[in-house]
């Protein structure tokens, strides 16, 4: 059995972005040739050429998260590098961006280096390291910005998501020295004094409950802040997990002013609400929390116009001891690698709200370019174009499935999805022309082709 690496892949009948049914042709890994359907060269002189049947299949760039947590170093307990990224390409991702809010905290040039290396080592999806803004995330002093950008990592994404930057001098100062490389800083906006034991959503349903509620405004105020400085300093901001209807507008106006902000909205914040709090299942405790009916509408609308440029998994995998407990002393975090696509297929697609051409543009080309993967070589999030790298995703959107925690590549089984049945299903995934995955099943490297859906 040859390699993945000199094996040509003929994806015969793919539809690109959802339109018409083409040939796609990977070798070399670039995207080799588009021809009509039967047309492609179906031989190669240098080894295997294998003909997968993507009749029916929509072909997407490959899907970037520019939010996940892998939580290696230091917490292999509820994920590793390599069960995350796996877990990713099970998803249709090709490139994730790894959170700093490891142990040790990624602040320095050799923990990133040490995560980059270990996603090439993995091999599953192409893993950049997000550096801390500040120091152990302790929110006092600036991590060694400069030094992770000139590192092998070349970090251009800063954050110390889990924790706010709440200092306004610290957040200017960052702002400030990430312009010297293009990068921008992405904010998890949360005012601490206004959410401290807060356990859920602020609003009529904390209240029956009588949990600590999570005002709306703790989100709002952050983001209305940061807008400014960035104005300011005119440097770039990213907003992460965006999650309320006041949050969105802030956004919209400070687009419509000409700031330079991008933000991002999570799978779970476009289709849950606070309600399912009712029953006290951990698993729907979540930072920033699951917010109301008119909050989901609000995102969907924003992400539908584009005043919210991406789609961002906060894939947050925990050791089965931190949600099999009681709600107070549960971890925030939901798992969503896996159930990204889908939850926009059918929040999104499925509705008429959007079209595949756009999910491409908010799961693949806005957050290559956001943080700034979308050049060179092993470039991503470009598009399905004779010569790009062939990073490509096959997803069958007439499939069905019932979602299975423990199923799942992912090593953590803390899924909002437990038992619901979402649309569309990845059958293959390639990462520059090297199949990740093959009829759904991930393919480690060297392992042949057996198994393709042909």
């Amino acid at each position: 059995m040859s390699s993945a690496a000199t094996t040509t892949y003929v994806l015969r009948g793919a539809r690109p972005l959802g339109g018409d049914p083409v040939d796609l042709v990977l070798s070399g890994g670039v995207i080799a040739e588009i021809a009509p359907v039967g047309a492609a060269r179906a031989g190669s002189e240098d080894g295997e050429t294998v003909v997968v049947d993507a009749t029916g299949l929509v072909a997407l760039p490959g899907l970037v998260d520019l939010h996940t947590h892998l939580r290696e170093p230091g917490r292999e307990d509820a994920e590793t590098i390599e069960s995350g990224t796996r877990a990713a390409a099970a998803g249709g991702f090709t490139a994730v961006h790894a959170m700093a809010n490891t142990t040790p905290v990624a602040d320095t040039a050799g923990v990133v280096e040490q995560v980059w290396r270990l996603g090439r080592d993995a091999g599953w999806v192409d893993v950049h390291p997000v550096g801390a803004v500040s120091v152990g995330l302790a929110g006092q002093q600036l991590a060694e910005l400069g030094a992770m950008a000139d590192s092998a990592a070349r970090v251009r994404v800063f954050s110390d998501d889990g924790k706010c930057v709440d200092d306004p001098i610290l957040m200017r100062r960052a702002l400030e020295y990430v312009k010297a490389f293009d990068g921008v800083v992405a904010q998890h906006a949360q005012e601490p004094r206004l959410t401290e034991g807060a356990q859920m959503n602020e609003g009529v349903v904390s209240a029956e409950l009588g949990l600590a509620g999570w005002p709306a405004v703790a989100e709002e105020a952050i983001i209305a802040r940061d807008v400014l400085l960035a104005e300011h300093v005119g440097s770039r901001l990213h907003v992460c997990h965006l999650s309320t209807a006041g949050s969105v507008e802030i956004v919209r106006w400070a687009k419509g002013r000409g700031i330079d902000v991008t933000a991002e909205v999570t799978p779970h914040h476009l289709v849950l609400t606070d309600d399912l709090a009712r029953g006290y299942d951990p698993t729907f405790k979540v930072n920033p929390p699951l917010r109301t009916a008119a909050d989901v509408e609000a995102v969907r609308e924003g992400l539908a116009d584009g005043t919210i440029d991406i789609v961002a998994t906060d894939h947050a995998p925990h050791a089965r001891e931190d949600k099999d407990c009681e709600w107070a002393a549960a971890a925030f975090g939901m798992t969503g690698l896996e159930t990204a696509l889908s939850v926009v297929q059918q929040t999104m697609v499925d509705t008429g709200r959007m079209t595949w051409a756009d999910v491409a543009r908010v799961l693949s080309g806005a957050p290559a370019r956001i943080g700034r993967i979308d050049t060179g070589e092993r470039a991503q999030g470009r598009p399905l174009e004779v010569g790009e790298p062939a990073n490509v995703t096959l997803v069958d959107p007439a499939a069905r499935r019932v979602v299975d925690g423990a199923g799942q590549v992912t090593a953590s089984t803390n899924t909002p999805f437990q038992d619901r049945e979402l649309p569309g299903a990845v059958v293959a995934t390639f990462l520059r022309g090297r199949a990740t995955v093959l009829d759904g099943t991930p393919v480690p490297a060297g392992a042949g082709t057996r198994g393709v859906r042909a």
